[in-house]
């Protein structure tokens, strides 16, 4: 088979710890022959998110926020089953859970600074809504003989 393609980076040298992973294995739903009612292709990947030791204090704060309602008892599960191979569904979940770690931890977006409106476009703007009224009052049929 191979070996998996991990560590599964999350940002930066941060990575998801092949130690903290729990790995549940069951039968997939849907089509696939024969084969299907043998093999335990569908995957489950656990993660322990308030236990781990693996994520710096700040990350884990802000993914344990962000992931509140995912989580059950601070471990977050992602489900695979998408592919016939239980090995390339173990890849798709630790990928999936990775990127969801990611997207987690990622430092909250720079506030907006508001800015003044340029006069110029405000005038533009007036301007064009007096044309588009013109127009409109010219088409009432009062002239039209």
């Amino acid at each position: 088979m191979g070996v998996m393609s991990g560590p599964y980076i999350i940002r930066g040298s941060v990575s998801l710890p092949e130690a903290e992973l729990l790995w549940r294995f069951s039968r997939s739903s849907g089509p696939g022959g024969q084969h299907v009612n043998t093999s335990d292709s569908q995957v489950e990947l656990r993660f322990d998110l308030a236990g781990t030791q693996a994520l710096p204090p700040v990350w884990k704060a802000r993914a344990l926020e962000r992931l509140a309602g995912r989580l059950v008892g601070g471990v977050i599960a992602v489900r695979a089953s998408e592919h016939r191979s239980q090995w390339r569904n173990r890849e798709a979940a630790a990928v999936r859970l990775a990127a969801l770690l990611a997207e987690a931890t990622a430092p909250p977006p720079r506030p907006r600074r508001a800015t003044k409106i340029p006069r110029g476009i405000n005038e533009r703007r007036l301007r064009e809504k007096k044309q588009r009224a013109e127009t409109k009052r010219g088409r009432s049929g009062r002239d039209w003989s």
